[in-house]
């Protein structure tokens, strides 16, 4: 029998600096309430703060103490951006908060949600061990995982994980020497590709499904142009754009505006933002985000 709402935690340790944009992405977690987020931090626990979204106050030298005793290395990063090569392990690392989650997941803060549980559903959930929204790699920005003991210690498949992981390099692990574990010669053509992937049982349990929730990046639009939205709605907890009717998105990652158009713009108002935040309705394009209507 299928579990009608299998539990979900996203582990997500962040340090330095909330981003300006933190109101929002945490109203968006609100939404989507049977689905919970546990941060570990030393920014400090953010207003209005959802009843599924924990914050657990702490150094970024103690928690890296807390990888190098799990893991069994010499974990010292110097940036925190360290942290994303380490993804693939958090399913071991915080192995003691997973008790009674069906899943576990990680992912970025430079988004907002949509509906994930219209996206996730209970049948989707059933049929697979992990949920990437990209089609040839691991998402970074989200990825979900079963929980399971042998789907927590899959990253030791990664070729010298560990010194990898205990070097100052970033190496984008989550997203490439991870996807190599489920995904064999992803530049294969895709007749070939899918062929090749039949052979890898791991790849048979995983699901590896382009979301088109980056949009501007080096992924063409779902037509094959690059004729990308150039605005996003966030209306009650659901993410739609400009160019897709009524398609609903399961997130928009809005990564490439903030490299580029959002790098130049003044720092937001906090009240500003804390009170947009708290309306049932944004607009978010290349100056930020504004009111939006329902």
């Amino acid at each position: 029998m299928i579990n009608p709402c299998p539990r979900i935690l996203f582990l997500m340790p962040y340090f330095g600096r909330w981003p300006s944009w933190m109101p929002f992405f945490l109203e968006s977690c609100r939404r989507n309430p049977d689905i919970d987020w546990l941060f570990f931090s030393d920014c400090g626990i953010p207003e209005n703060l959802p009843p599924n979204v924990t914050v657990e106050n702490m150094m970024l030298s103690d928690y890296c103490g807390i990888v190098s005793e799990r893991l069994g290395i010499d974990f010292a990063p110097k940036q925190a951006y360290k942290l994303c090569d380490i993804r693939p392990a958090f399913g071991l690392i915080h192995a003691d908060r997973l008790q009674g989650y069906d899943f576990w997941g990680y992912g970025d803060i430079d988004l907002v949600y949509g509906d994930l549980r219209s996206y996730f559903t209970a049948d989707r959930l059933a049929s697979y061990d992990l949920f990437s929204t990209h089609e040839r790699r691991v998402a970074g920005h989200l990825c979900l995982i079963r929980n399971t003991a042998l789907k927590r210690e899959l990253f030791r498949q990664i070729k010298d994980w560990k010194a990898r992981f205990e070097d100052q390099k970033h190496h984008a692990l989550d997203e490439g020497a991870f996807s190599r574990i489920f995904l064999w010669r992803k530049n294969f053509p895709k007749p070939l590709f899918n062929l090749v992937g039949k052979f890898n049982p791991l790849r048979r349990r995983s699901e590896f499904t382009e979301a088109f929730s980056t949009p501007g990046g080096c992924i063409k639009w779902h037509d094959g142009t690059e004729n990308f939205p150039r605005k996003w709605y966030w209306r009650d907890g659901c993410v739609s754009n400009d160019r897709d009717g009524d398609r609903r998105f399961p997130y928009f990652h809005f990564v490439c505006w903030k490299r580029n158009e959002w790098s130049s713009l003044p720092e937001p108002d906090p009240a500003e933002v804390k009170r947009l935040a708290a309306e049932s309705a944004w607009v978010i394009d290349a100056t930020g985000f504004h009111r939006g209507e329902l």
